[in-house]
């Protein structure tokens, strides 16, 4: 699973990150690949263009500040400084600070429920998140994008509130494909064992999420990265496609 959140990456000392030699050039150039490709939409008129690119430069903004300092050390206000708008302004791209961070984990969720949405006739639902899941390993391999889940990884993990939001996004898209599939199948969306299978789907997102940060942070990157995202994802729905009923027995001794 890749973006996991706004951009991702880190640096061991605040306030400047690996391989960086002056201010923000190396990582404003990585993000402005991560968000171009995520972005561009033809045909803009000049208004919406103009928005399009004022939201841009206030998530790579905000991400490197984030990423220098620590989230709970930087205020809206000093994103909305550095970007040259005011606070209010900020609030009208975004409702939390939060949504600075996971503004592209709420754009890959709702790639991922459509692939599920727009399956095709005898494909289940596992095999659609695993095919989805399954091109983000490409997308891993991409240049400068192992860094940039390094810095959100560190990100994250550093912040109480933004470990929080991520469980908040998780459980609410969790419950966005349980009413999917209910209403697919004709189940109550509380059903057993419809809620069981769709937290097991989505344990196989959650364990290439959590396998992809681990290798990165262990300093993988290009394509030894993106093997790294396969192998989890296919070890992990292996798991759950093959059903859990034998799964860990307890063996008679230990070793």
């Amino acid at each position: 699973m890749l973006p996991a959140s706004g951009p991702p990456g880190d640096g061991s000392e605040h306030g400047r990150l690996p391989g960086q030699t002056s201010g923000r050039s190396k990582l404003i150039v990585t993000l402005k690949k991560w968000h171009t490709a995520r972005v561009l939409v033809p045909d803009l008129g000049l208004r919406e263009l103009k928005k399009q690119r004022t939201r841009q430069v206030m998530m790579e903004t905000s991400w490197h500040l984030f990423a220098e300092r620590g989230f709970e050390q930087v205020t809206v206000a000093e994103v909305a400084r550095e970007v040259g708008v005011s606070e209010a302004t900020v609030f009208n791209y975004v409702s939390t600070k939060e949504a600075l961070v996971f503004d592209g984990m709420l754009v890959y969720e709702a790639r991922l429920l459509d692939a599920v949405r727009a399956r095709a006739v005898g494909e289940s639902a596992l095999e659609a998140v695993t095919r989805f899941l399954d091109e983000g390993a490409d997308h891993a391999a991409g240049d400068g994008v192992g860094e940039t889940i390094a810095v959100t990884a560190r990100m994250v993990t550093a912040s109480p509130t933004l470990r929080a939001r991520q469980e908040e996004i998780l459980a609410d898209r969790t419950q966005a494909l349980a009413e999917l599939l209910a209403a697919e199948t004709g189940a109550s969306a509380t059903d057993p064992s419809l809620q069981a299978g769709v937290h097991a789907i989505k344990g196989v997102q959650r364990a290439v999420l959590d396998g992809t940060r681990r290798a990165a942070l262990a300093g993988e990157r290009g394509a030894e990265l993106g093997a790294s995202v396969r192998a989890v994802l296919h070890a992990a729905a292996d798991v759950v496609g093959s059903g859990l009923r034998d799964y860990a027995r307890r063996p008679g001794t230990r070793t």
